[in-house]
Formats: C-alpha cells, structure tokens, sequence
C-alpha cells in the first residue's frame, strides 16, 4: 500500500514538474515573441496618448480603460482565432501577410518623417468641436483610437505568431494569449502613467514643500520632451522592424540576395572588431534594416500622396 501511495507521489511530482517545465516554456517563448513586437508596442505606446490630449483630466483613464478593453477584444476574439485558424490551415500566407505588416509599418515610419519636415499633420478633432458635444467626441476619439489598435495589434500578433509557428496548436494559442494580455497590458499602463505625470507634477506644485514644487515643475516640464523621446524612439523602431520584416521575408521567398549582402556585411564587422564584434554586426543588421525600411516607405507615402493629388486633378 504504502508503495502504491509512494509511486502515486512520485507521478504526480513528476507531473508537476512537467506542468512547471510547461509554464515554463510558454513564458519563455512569449517573452521572445513579445520582443519581436517591441518595435510595434513602442509605436502604440507612443501613439495612444494623442487620443486623450485635450481631455478633461478627470475623463483621461477612463478612456485609456475604454481603449485597452477593445484593444484587448481586437486581440483575443479578433485576431488570434485568424492567426490560429491561418497557422494550421494555411502557414505558407504567414509571411507574405508578415511583409504586408512590414511595409504597413515602414509607411507608418516614413509617414512620420514626412509630417516633421513637411509641416503637414493628420487632421484631429477640433476643441471647439469637442467642447460642443464631448461625450460624442469621446466615443468617436476612443473609436478611432480602437480603429488604430487593431492595425497594431495585428502587426503585434502576426510577429509573435511567426516566432512561435512550429509549436502545437493549443501552445500557440496560449503563448499568443499571454502576448497580447501582457503586451495590452504593459502598453496602456504605461500610457496611463504618462498622460497622468503632468497631473501629478501639478498637484505637487502646489505643495508647501519648495522641494515638492520643484519636482512637480520639472515633472510637468519633462513631459512634453518625454512624449517625443517616445515618438522618435517609435518611428525608429518602425523602420527597423518594419525593414528587418521585410529583409528576411524576400529571403524566405526565394529572393536571398538583399538578405545574403547584409549577412555577409554583418560577417566581416564581427570578424573585424574582435570584441565588439558582436553589437557592431547587430547594428550593422539594424541600419540595414532602417534603412530598407526607410526607402520602402518613403516609396509608399510618395504613392499615398500621389494618388490624392491624381482624384483632384481628375476631377477639375
């Protein structure tokens, strides 16, 4: 009997280790998925808080709340199943659908680049038009706001999709759940972090303590240098991903001589440079990749502008 018991014991010790080795492996190859994705979160985490500028500050996180539910929604119910259903049934669309998100960000990227040294900015809502109805005008920024997230999202689940696509169905279903969980997680608390800084300097500001004074002012003074440290970091990670998306994807496709110049560029670096051989090959890889990245989507915004420009000629 005793035996017995012991034997039971010991499988379900082994079990538990199993379970552990399991779990594991799952937060293992979430974590690497979700790295893949950095370049994408960095760009939703720096592109959420315009949706709250001008917001009443005591309406800022409950719209954040709003936006992270449908981005959540966007994920799991939207598109996971589509990212499941198309890794088992059709894996070989994975990455031409990859390098469609690669140029969509590479777009994204130059975009930005345009904007800055154009002058020309998207058309937002206006604070009188918000002032007239806000409660309308929030719904419709939260809307749009989802609108955007879902691009992102899918961006951030096809990448990670792409890391883990040899491992059995459910495993990537749950690796592919605790990305987007964790990532709309971290992104929109850090969102809610930094629209709400400015809040806090100001508060503080209005302690009797000089040195709580001082850190609210410079609290509230950083902020606007905070959010374009972010965008720039954003656009950057943009390119660079966007690039790499699309660098290795023609290499996938049969078109290996892009990905075989840098390969072998990135080879004579780290021969070259002994100890720092390493980092400076990486960032041999990562200029590469912006770059590619940079000419892509340049090619894209010219067109996306050109096109508007061909309507209105047509049309007078």
């Amino acid at each position: 009997m005793s035996g017995g018991l012991f034997a039971l014991l010991d499988d379900v010790a082994a079990l538990a280790r199993l379970a552990a080795a399991s779990v594991d492996d799952v937060g293992a190859a979430a974590g690497r998925a979700s790295m893949k994705a950095a370049g994408v979160v960095v760009d939703d985490t720096a592109v959420t808080p315009q949706y709250v500028q001008g917001v009443a500050a005591h309406r800022e996180l409950p719209m954040i709340r709003k936006i992270a539910v449908g981005s959540l929604r966007n994920k799991l119910l939207i598109i996971l199943p589509a990212a499941l259903l198309l890794s088992q049934f059709l894996p070989w669309l994975l990455t031409p659908i990859l390098m469609l998100g690669g140029a969509f960000l590479c777009y994204e990227g130059a975009e930005k680049i345009w904007e800055k040294v154009s002058g020309h900015h998207p058309e937002e809502t206006s604070a009188a038009e918000a002032a007239t109805d806000p409660v309308e005008a929030e719904k419709r920024m939260v809307a749009g706001a989802i609108r955007t997230d879902l691009i992102l999202s899918a961006e951030i689940m096809v990448i990670s999709l792409n890391e883990v696509a040899d491992e059995p169905f459910l495993s990537r279903a749950v690796i592919l759940a605790v990305v987007g969980v964790g990532i709309t997680a971290l992104v929109y608390g850090v969102v809610a972090v930094i629209v709400k800084v400015d809040d806090v300097g100001l508060g503080l500001t209005q302690r009797a303590s000089a040195t709580a004074q001082r850190l609210g002012h410079a609290m509230v003074a950083a902020m606007p240098r905070l959010l374009t440290v972010i965008g720039v970091v954003g656009t950057a990670a943009m390119l660079w991903v966007g690039g790499h998306i699309l660098l290795v994807g023609v290499d996938e496709l049969g078109w290996p001589a892009l990905y075989d110049a840098v390969h072998h560029l990135e080879e004579q670096v780290h021969d070259a440079l002994g100890a720092v051989g390493a980092t400076a090959a990486w960032l041999v890889n990562t200029a590469a990749s912006a770059a590619l990245g940079l000419l892509v989507g340049a090619v894209v915004v010219a067109l996306a502008h050109l096109r508007p420009r061909r309507g209105s000629a047509a049309n007078s």
